[in-house]
């Protein structure tokens, strides 16, 4: 009975050292865990700040961008910049009054345009039959004959009046290549005017006119001294004086 008791108190003995290096161990476990886990609360903690700062840089940084956005121009106080409408208008004739917001004159630009472009080719046209019917009546083939359309109902050229004839022609011929040849400049002078408009008017827009314009003409007695004398002769007239 002696002898188990001994052994039970030897293997005791052997086993205390690894009993209290696994409760070591389980200690040291223990406390990484905790570590660990104090580590990922502090860095959610961590990760929410950073969200939620981001969050209101973006509407801090939005907010201006969507005020602007909600904000209508006033267009009472707005005014036009000179030469954007001069470059506008020399891209795109009419474009320079559009941005001066002058629609009224549009009509009197594109109606300018239409009636130089429709007199141009009106003229171009007559005169290439003009042309045409000169260069017939000065040949000797018989079957070249279209001046007749431009002869009144039963009249035909002869001899006798053939050089009358030759001469109107030519003359109609040179007189409607003079007016295409105008109508041609009137179509840039029609352009180069809306540019003047559109720049005149963008850099009138600053200027202040004042609400009482007003033109007063009134009699008046003036007078101015004669070289070498005292005198001063009278004479009666009128005043005009412009307010603006």
């Amino acid at each position: 009975m002696s002898a188990k008791i001994s052994k039970l108190l030897m293997t005791m003995a052997l086993l205390s050292p690894f009993g209290s290096v696994a409760s070591i161990a389980q200690g040291h476990f223990d406390a990484s865990k905790r570590t660990q886990s104090q580590g990922d609360t502090l860095a959610t903690a961590i990760a929410d700040s950073v969200l939620t700062e981001e969050k209101d840089s973006l509407k801090t940084s939005l907010t201006p961008t969507l005020q602007k956005k909600r904000e209508k121009r006033n267009w009472d106080t707005w005014r036009p910049n000179p030469k954007r409408a001069m470059w506008l208008a020399i891209v795109l004739p009419g474009a320079g009054q559009i941005y001066n917001r002058k629609y009224w004159k549009l009509p009197l630009v594109y109606g300018g345009f239409v009636g130089c472009i429709y007199a141009m080719q009106w003229n171009n046209m007559m005169f290439r039959d003009y042309s045409k019917a000169y260069q017939d009546i000065m040949d000797t083939d018989p079957t070249t004959q279209s001046y007749n359309q431009f002869l009144h109902l039963g009249t035909r050229i002869t001899d006798q009046n053939k050089e009358q004839y030759q001469s109107i022609f030519k003359s109609r011929k040179d007189r409607y290549r003079r007016w295409r040849d105008l109508s041609f400049f009137c179509l840039l002078g029609v352009y180069a005017l809306s540019i003047v408009d559109a720049y005149v008017d963008a850099s009138l827009s600053e200027f202040d006119i004042s609400d009482d314009l007003t033109l007063r003409v009134e009699p008046a007695v003036m007078s101015s001294p004669l070289a070498g004398t005292s005198f001063r002769p009278s004479a009666i007239g009128l005043h005009c004086s412009l307010t603006f």
